[in-house]
């Protein structure tokens, strides 16, 4: 089983940054040898073109915004927003998750199963650092991925979209 770990966001927006802060993380850890973990930031474009490569699973970590106290981790089975046949704006600075899974299909890929570990943000502003409430979720959200690629954490079940920490 190949897992592509991907973290998402932006460094200069604050708690936007959680997800390269959790890849971080991530890549100082022991993880099977089939796992890949990358810090793409807000390289959506980039993104997209790795996963023309065939994962088994793709793991998201990201900022996500739905509505729970900064720092809730969130473990999400991801759907593609947009059909394929539908425009994709491409702005390799703003390319969301949900663009970049549909894009894919456009450039001649398929997307397997996602999930997205996200964290709910305190603040997106511009700035550097996280939020007192997003730093400690970083553990938290470290483990999750670490149970998700290792058979540990069954995804959410299907229909459900989200199961919080």
């Amino acid at each position: 089983m190949t897992v592509l770990v991907a973290g998402l966001g932006n460094i200069f927006s604050s708690d936007d940054g959680f997800g390269v802060a959790a890849v971080d993380e991530l890549s100082r850890r022991s993880l099977p040898a089939e796992v890949e973990v990358r810090d793409f930031g807000i390289r959506g474009i980039h993104l997209a073109y790795q996963l023309l490569e065939p994962y088994d699973l793709v793991v998201l970590v990201d900022a996500v915004q739905r509505g729970g106290p900064p720092g809730t981790v969130y473990l999400i089975e991801a759907e593609p927003g947009a059909e394929p046949g539908q425009d994709v704006t491409m702005d390799a600075h703003d390319l969301g998750p949900d663009a970049v899974l549909s894009l894919v299909p456009r450039l001649g890929g398929t997307v397997g199963p996602v999930v997205v570990v996200g964290c709910e943000p305190a603040c997106i502003d511009a700035g550097i650092g996280l939020s007192a409430a997003v730093q400690d979720a970083v553990g938290t959200a470290v483990q999750m991925v670490i149970d998700v690629v290792t058979g540990q954490l069954a995804g959410p079940p299907v229909g459900a979209t989200e199961r919080e920490s």
